[in-house]
């Protein structure tokens, strides 16, 4: 038995599907690890850029989009693994976050699922990484903006950087054991898109399993390029809230009015944000580079050609600690007023990436990242908007 499988449910996301397996490569050197990609039948060049990069993943290519929930129950199938964890294709993980979870996770007696701290393209962290169970009043009140502090709908009692017991985890990344996955009956094939995750957490706690957060260790999650924020996407989030708490919580009549009241003005607030929504277009006029390729140094010169490039060469013939380069780095972002830096994943690890956006979150930078196999960069500075992918 292989000690973990990864699940990787893609539709119509080839660029950022390469960089998550790399990442997922880079942490697995250790553990004996199968990769299992599930496509649901996209349109881009998906399942032909897996065949020729990673010809090692197992590859399920779907004739129809069955959705995320039968997708990657359609993954767990096929599994070996004493793990399974169930992974967007726009995530970027760093070198030992499966070290840490694995090893955390062994040690813990009814393990539900486990999570980890999720952070966006740009460095912010996203408060959906834990959250309470999203009882009626909890989720109209969040609904409405108005919240006390033992009925909030984010799991704030819980920092960021803790590892603790949580209700819910986020579907972007979940680690449970597979036998555990099988026995609850994986996730509900009813619900199409979104709320699967909130419903196998609900199911776990119900069957007597413990959920947690593990705060220890961070994951990029390029929010909104699994699914783009459209309008399609509201309806889908619509129709999943709607059969969470028809499911599991018995509500009368005036409450289920109220809560679908409620949940359809959410939706036409939505609805008319994302209408008029006018992704802001920044003129970049200082990108850094963070590697050692003269080669990419100069086709980023072609790329912003009203820009000024700077070159941030990373030492790779000695061991020097991260924070000695954060701090030079901090040094070139402020003399050159730096908008944009762009890391060469073939001259630095994902965790020195991810480390580095972390910290350089607060300074309003834009972040890219060159994968080690591709001739593009790519990175998303919107929650709500499309990434963006340069060709080199």
């Amino acid at each position: 038995m292989k000690k973990l499988s990864v699940i990787i449910v893609n539709y119509n996301v080839q660029h950022f599907l390469n960089l998550c397996i790399q990442s997922v490569q880079q942490a697995i050197k250790l553990i004996d690890t199968e990769i299992i990609v599930v496509d649901n039948h996209s349109s881009d060049a998906s399942c032909e850029m897996v065949k020729a990069n990673f010809p090692e993943v197992i590859l399920v290519e779907n004739k129809v989009n069955y959705g995320f929930s039968k997708a990657n129950n359609q993954g767990v199938s096929l599994a070996q693994g004493e793990y399974i964890l169930i992974l967007n294709p726009d995530t970027v993980i760093t070198d030992e976050t499966l070290e840490k979870i694995i090893s955390f996770a062994d040690k813990i007696e009814n393990l539900g699922a486990l999570g980890v701290k999720l952070i966006d393209g740009t460095g912010k962290y996203l408060h959906e990484s834990k959250r309470n169970i999203p009882t009626p009043k909890r989720s109209f009140l969040k609904l409405i903006r108005s919240s006390s502090s033992k009925m909030e709908y984010y799991a704030n009692q819980i920092d960021k950087n803790e590892i603790a017991e949580v209700p819910i985890l986020v579907g972007a990344f979940m680690l449970l054991k597979r036998e555990t996955y099988i026995k609850v009956g994986g996730f509900d094939e009813r619900f199409f898109m979104y709320g699967e995750d909130i419903d196998l957490s609900f199911e776990l706690l119900q069957n007597g399993y413990k959920n947690y957060y593990y705060g220890a260790t961070q994951v990029i999650h390029y929010k909104g390029e699994s699914t783009r924020k459209d309008i399609k996407y509201l309806k889908y989030f619509y129709g999943a809230m709607k059969l969470f708490y028809r499911k599991h919580f018995k509500i009368n009549k005036i409450y289920d009015y109220l809560m679908s009241f409620g949940i359809r003005i959410w939706f036409w607030v939505k609805y008319f944000k994302l209408l008029f929504l006018r992704e802001k277009e920044e003129i970049i006029q200082n990108v850094l580079y963070v590697g050692t390729d003269e080669s990419i140094f100069t086709k980023l010169n072609s790329i912003y050609p009203n820009s000024q490039t700077f070159i941030f060469p990373v030492c790779t013939t000695r061991v020097i600690s991260r924070f000695d380069d954060l701090e030079h780095l901090n040094r070139l972002i402020e003399e050159h007023k730096i908008q944009e830096v762009i890391f060469d994943s073939k001259s630095l690890s994902f965790s020195r990436i991810i480390f580095f956006i972390n910290q350089l979150n607060r300074k309003g930078l834009m972040f890219k990242i060159k994968p080690s196999n591709a001739d593009y960069i790519i990175g998303s500075n919107c929650p709500i908007g499309k990434g963006i992918i340069e060709k080199l």
